[in-house]
C-alpha cells in the first residue's frame, strides 16, 4: 500500500509539469530525493501533514487561475495520481501532560492544480510520532465543512462498503490518510488535525517529536512570497517540579515559566516551510523514585459518574540499581514467520543477548506446532552460553508449522519457579493467533495467584496485523508485564529490543497499593500493577466512589530485594486532563 501511495505521487508531480504560473511565477520543479532514496519504493511517503488532488482524469488539471492550454490528455489515471498541494500557513500546538502529548496542526491549502470549472477528491495524510492516534479532522472550504467522529462498527456489509480503504484508514501504522469529497478547483481548503501520542522516554529525559518536514514543491509557485509557520509548545507536569529544558530544533522562545508548567512559542514569516521534523525535549529533575496522584471528577456528560484518579510513577534520573535476569525467550518459528519477519527476529533476539550481563541467566524456546530448547536448564550468559545459542539460532530458526503457544509457555513457567534473588522474565514473540486464549490467560493467572514472591513477568511482542494483539496485551498484563507490537513489519527490530530495554531495566518490583478501605466500586488500569522501569514511567488510572485518601502509600521491592515506600501527593488535576 506504502509503495502504491508513492508511485501516485510520483505520477502526480509528473503530471504537474502541465500546470502554467506565468511569466512572473516561478516553475515547481518535481523534487529530487538523495540519492540514496532515488530507488527507494516510499521516497514519496509524507514527511508533514499533506495533502494530495486525487486525480482520475488528467484533463482536469491545470492552473484555475491562468489557463495553459496544454495539449489534450487522453485516457484516465488508474489508480489515480496524487498532486501534493501547495500550503500557504501552517500551525502546530503540542500540549504534553505527564507521559503524553496532545498535539493539533491546523493549515491551508490551495488547489493550485486544477482548473477552476472542475472538482476533485482530496486525500489528507498525516503522519503521527511514536504511539501516535488520531482523535478528529475539521475541513471547511467554500460552502462545505466536515468534521470527523467516532462510530460504533458494526459486523454488517452495508459499514464494510462505507469505510472502505479510499475513504480513509491507516496508510502505515503512524501515517493516517483521509478522503475529503469534490473540492473545486481554486479552492483553498482549512484544515485542523487533531492526535496524541507517547512521549518518549529514554536517559531522563521526554522526548515529543513530530514529523514536520515538507518538501520543496508544496511552496507556493509565487516568488519570495512569505508565509506564516508557528509552534506552540506547552509543558504541564506535576505541580511543584522543576522541569529542565533539553532540546529544541526549531527556534521556540519562552513564554512562561512556572514551578512544573512552561511554554514555549515560535512564530515567524518564512519563504520556505520547515525541513526538519519538530522535536523537542525536557526532563522534570528528581533524584530518587518519585510521583503523585491526580484527581478529577466525571464530566457532565461521562456515561459513568465515577471518579477518576491518575498515578504516576517516575523512576527519577539517577541511576538506580536494576535486578538480575532470569528470562525466557519464546520465539513463534511457525510458517507465517517467514522472510523478513523471522530475520528480523533473529537479528533482534542476538542483539538482546548480547546485551544480557554476565550474571543472568537464560534459554530460548522455538515453537511452531512443536518446541525447540535451546537449554533444558538456564545457562549464565558467559561469552561461550551466547555464542553457541547463537550458532543454535542460526540452524533452528526455519520458519514452518503451525502455532502453539501453551506449550512453551507452560515449559517456561515451570522452569522460572525455582528462580532465586532475581526477576523471571517470559519474553513472548509471534506474528499469529491461537484458538486456546482463554485458557492461556487463565493458566497464567492462576500462577500469579499462587505463585512465589515474584513470580515470572510476562512481555509480549506482537508482529504484523493478523496477530492476536488483544489476546497478548492481556498476557503481558496478567503477568504484571508490558506489551508492544511492530504492526509495520519494518519496525520489528528497534521496536522489539525497546521493550527488552525495558524488562532488562526493572528497579522495583511486587508494587502494591495500600488497601483503600474508604473506597467503593474501585477499578484500576491496570489490574495487575507492572515492575517500574528505569526506561519510563509506571501509569495507573482508574475510577472509584467514596472520598480518596489525604495520602497514599505505595510499597515494593527494590533490585537489592530491600523494601521500598513512598507517600504519594494527592492533587487536583487541575491544568492536567485526566479523562483524557
Amino acid at each position: 500500500m506504502t509503495e502504491e501511495f508513492s508511485r501516485a505521487v510520483d505520477d502526480g508531480l509528473k503530471l504537474s509539469k502541465r500546470i502554467y504560473f506565468g511569466k512572473d511565477r516561478s516553475m515547481v520543479p518535481p523534487p529530487k530525493p538523495p540519492a540514496s532514496m532515488v530507488r527507494s519504493p516510499n521516497a514519496f511517503l509524507p514527511t508533514a501533514p499533506m495533502v494530495y488532488a486525487v486525480i482520475y482524469d488528467p484533463v482536469i488539471v491545470d492552473n484555475p487561475d491562468i489557463p495553459s492550454y496544454q495539449p489534450h490528455v487522453y485516457g484516465r489515471c488508474d489508480p489515480p495520481a496524487l498532486i501534493p498541494l501547495q500550503m500557504n500557513d501552517i500551525e502546530m500546538e503540542a500540549n504534553c501532560y505527564l507521559d503524553t502529548a496532545f498535539v493539533t496542526v491546523s493549515g491551508t491549502w490551495r488547489v493550485h492544480c486544477v482548473t477552476g470549472s472542475r472538482a476533485c477528491d482530496c486525500r489528507l495524510a498525516i503522519p503521527m510520532g511514536h504511539q501516535g492516534s488520531i482523535l478528529g479532522v475539521e475541513v471547511s472550504a467554500p460552502r462545505k465543512s466536515y468534521s470527523t467522529q467516532l462510530v460504533v462498527m458494526e459486523d454488517n456489509n452495508q459499514n464494510e462498503s462505507s469505510t472502505s480503504a479510499q475513504n480513509g484508514g491507516f496508510l502505515k501504522s503512524n501515517i493516517f490518510t483521509l478522503t475529503i469529497p469534490q473540492i473545486d478547483g481554486g479552492s483553498n481548503l482549512s484544515i485542523k488535525i487533531h492526535w496524541y501520542q507517547k512521549l518518549e522516554y529514554c536517559n531522563g529525559q521526554y522526548s515529543l517529536n513530530v514529523p514536520f518536514s515538507f518538501p520543496d514543491f508544496v511552496n507556493p509557485a509565487a516568488k519570495r512570497m512569505s508565509k506564516k509557520e508557528k509552534i506552540q509548545v506547552n509543558v504541564d507536569a506535576v505541580a511543584g517540579s522543576e522541569l529542565l529544558c533539553k532540546t529544541i530544533s526549531h527556534p521556540l522562545k519562552e513564554m512562561r515559566r512556572h514551578a512544573g508548567s512552561m511554554g514555549f512559542l515560535y512564530d515567524s514569516e518564512v519563504l520556505s516551510w520547515s525541513k526538519i521534523d519538530f522535536s523537542f525535549s525536557y526532563a522534570v529533575s528528581s533524584s530518587h523514585i518519585n510521583g503523585c496522584v491526580l484527581l478529577e471528577s466525571a464530566s457532565a456528560h461521562d456515561f459513568d459518574q465515577r471518579e477518576m484518579f491518575y498515578m504516576y510513577l517516575s523512576p527519577g534520573d539517577v541511576q538506580s540499581k536494576v535486578f538480575r535476569k532470569d528470562i525466557i525467550f519464546i520465539i513463534d518459528i511457525s510458517g507465517s514467520m517467514q522472510g523478513k519477519l523471522i530475520d528480523d527476529t533473529k537479528n533482534a533476539l542476538l542483539s538482546a543477548l548480547s546485551k544480557l550481563n554476565p550474571d543472568d541467566k537464560f534459554t530460548i524456546i522455538a515453537f511452531n506446532g512443536e518446541s525447540y530448547l535451546f537449554s533444558k536448564s538456564m545457562e549464565l550468559a558467559s561469552k561461550d552460553a551466547v555464542e553457541r545459542a547463537t550458532d543454535w539460532i542460526n540452524e533452528n530458526f526455519v520458519a514452518g508449522g503451525g502455532t502453539n503457544i501453551s506449550h512453551p509457555l507452560n515449559t517456561a513457567i515451570e522452569m522460572l519457579s525455582s528462580a532465586q534473588s532475581s526477576v523471571p522474565i517470559i519474553f513472548l514473540v509471534t506474528d499469529g493467533t491461537v484458538e486456546d486464549e482463554r485458557q492461556i490467560c487463565a493458566m497464567v493467572k492462576n500462577h500469579m495467584i499462587n505463585g512465589e514472591s515474584i513470580c515470572p513477568r510476562i512481555y509480549t511482542f506482537g508482529i504484523g496485523s493478523f496477530c492476536n494483539h488483544y489476546f497478548l496485551r492481556m498476557l503481558a498484563m496478567i503477568g504484571r508485564g508490558q506489551y508492544d507490537a511492530a504492526v509495520d513489519v519494518d519496525l520489528i527490530e528497534p521496536q522489539m529490543l525497546t521493550l527488552f530495554e525495558k524488562a532488562s531495566s526493572l528497579i522495583l518490583a511486587n508494587i502494591k497499593m495500600d488497601i483503600l478501605d474508604d473506597i467503593d466500586q474501585l477499578e484500576v488500569y491496570p489490574s495487575h500493577i507492572p515492575d517500574l522501569s528505569s526506561e519510563g514511567p509506571l501509569i495507573l488510572s482508574g475510577r472509584y466512589k467514596g472520598n480518596f485518601p489525604e495520602t497514599l502509600k505505595v510499597k515494593g521491592v527494590l533490585a537489592d530485594f530491600s523494601n521500598f515506600e513512598i507517600d504519594m501527593k494527592i492533587q487536583k488535576a487541575k491544568d492536567i486532563p485526566v479523562q483524557k
